[in-house]
């Protein structure tokens, strides 16, 4: 094998280095950096346990209902419902978990609202919002949604699922992306609901 120059070696040096530079960029700019785990703050004290970010800021919940501790928390982006309720200090001994996704996904400014087993052993929402008060659009069942003028059971199942398709929602405008809504029907949404 013939030896290498001084200035070959300088030059294949420098390619190593700029390929290297080159591939580390291409594997940021493809989600594969990792951040570190970091602990959440939560608004009302501090957290147990720590989540791995999911990119970008994080997002504010309020968890409210049939948990431990509500309150505000601060959680990693890409955070599921499940996470929140974690960082509430989980679920109360009344709470009904089957009545939400705790696998959706977080969206900045929602309220998780857990429910809790009411008189005779049924479910209902703690601290349900009145009936001329805004609804959360976070944590609206079917049946609220159906109160709304110009909203039927089709069309507010539709929302529901398109809600926990998209891990939550962060505002109102967003339904105008659910068939059967429309100019009129966004108006009676944006009067009646909260994000």
């Amino acid at each position: 094998m013939p030896e290498l120059s001084r200035s070959q070696v300088v030059v294949y040096g420098a390619l190593a280095v700029a390929l290297l530079l080159v591939g580390a960029r291409a594997i940021r700019a493809e989600g594969g950096e990792s951040a570190p785990p970091s602990a959440a703050a939560s608004a009302e004290g501090p957290g147990d346990f720590s989540l791995k970010s999911g990119g970008g800021p994080d997002v504010v919940v309020d968890v409210a209902g049939a948990v431990r501790r509500p309150g505000v928390y601060r959680l990693p982006a890409g955070a599921r419902v499940v996470d929140a309720i974690g960082r509430a200090g989980g679920p109360d001994g009344d709470a009904v978990l089957a009545g939400i996704n705790r696998a959706a996904r977080l969206a900045d400014g929602q309220q998780v609202m857990v429910p809790e087993r009411g008189p005779g052993g049924k479910a209902g929402i703690a601290a349900a919002p009145p009936d001329d008060g805004p609804i959360s659009l976070g944590g609206a069942s079917a049946e609220q949604l159906e109160a709304i003028d110009g909203i039927g059971p089709v069309t507010a199942a539709k929302i529901v699922e398109y809600r926990d398709q998209q891990g939550g929602l962060s505002s109102v405008d967003q339904l105008d992306e659910v068939s059967g809504i429309g100019p009129a029907t966004m108006e009676s949404l944006r009067a009646r609901l909260q994000p």
